[in-house]
């Protein structure tokens, strides 16, 4: 018998409303003021200012009451900090991305899959580190990059056709795949191949090689890619670092079955 509880209506609705505003602080990168927030907000004054109030009440917000500024509050940073050890694979995939940067002599990105987006969740870099875009904890697109293209390969039919409908297919460089037929058609080829790359299609001189994880029932629990610049390296010259990737992957793999990944 089931005996979980049933959901109040409109819990959810509340919940998703503040975390909404949680995400308008951060997106605007600084301290920021109430009139801003409710600016760019469509949640009524009341509304938005119970809200703000609430959020810093219980620490998700920070309030400098000198500047009448709010910010992202130091319990986000504990929360963040409990879901790194916890729910990513940053922790126990950290000696075998290491391991490879310094046999490819550049930079891993290890990345999950998030509602179809890339959240970055570790970066290693080699002795000469790249000024890229993806920093973990960035969120990135899924159809313009190696990992995320590399993740929606690999996923079960359902999942997939969901992955492609939250993608926006911008063409943020010439290359980007940017339609649901031209990433479909690629994703058939990653399958096949076992790794996917990032021709530049989400920055330009920027290309990768990656390898998405796997448990060994099949189901993505992640990305590992190989990244450099194209003034280093050429799409031909990632190939030989195809060997070290897989295995770097099936190594993740193995040791967060052991360690009871929750997947």
């Amino acid at each position: 018998m089931n005996t979980m509880p049933t959901p109040e209506r409109g819990a959810d609705g509340t919940v998703g409303k503040a975390l909404k505003v949680l995400d308008q602080v951060a997106d605007f990168g600084r301290p920021v003021r109430f009139g801003e927030l409710l600016n760019s907000s469509d949640l009524p004054k009341a509304t938005l200012y119970r809200l703000v109030q609430s959020l810093t009440n219980q620490g998700m917000l920070a309030y400098d009451q000198d500047r009448q500024t709010y910010t992202p509050g130091l319990r986000l940073v504990q929360l963040a900090h409990a879901a790194w050890r916890q729910s990513s694979l940053a922790p126990v995939a950290r000696p075998y991305i290491d391991a490879l940067a310094e046999e490819a002599q550049e930079t891993i990105h290890l990345a999950q899959l998030d509602r179809g987006q890339v959240l970055y969740v570790d970066k290693r870099a080699a002795s000469n580190p790249l000024e890229i875009f993806s920093q973990a904890g960035k969120i990135g697109p899924g159809f313009c990059t190696g990992v995320g293209k590399a993740m929606i390969a690999f996923l079960d039919e359902d999942a997939q056709e969901d992955a492609i409908r939250r993608q926006a297919f911008f063409a943020h460089t010439p290359t980007t795949l940017a339609s649901a037929e031209a990433l479909q058609a690629e994703l058939a080829e990653i399958r096949t191949e076992g790794v996917a790359f990032d021709r530049e299609e989400h920055e330009p001189g920027i290309i990768c090689i990656a390898a998405p994880i796997l448990t060994e029932k099949g189901r993505v629990i992640g990305a590992v890619s190989v990244t450099t610049s194209t003034e280093r390296k050429s799409l031909e010259g990632l190939l030989p670092h195809k060997d070290s990737l897989l295995k770097a992957a099936a190594e993740i793999a193995t040791a967060a079955e052991t360690w009871q990944f929750p997947f």
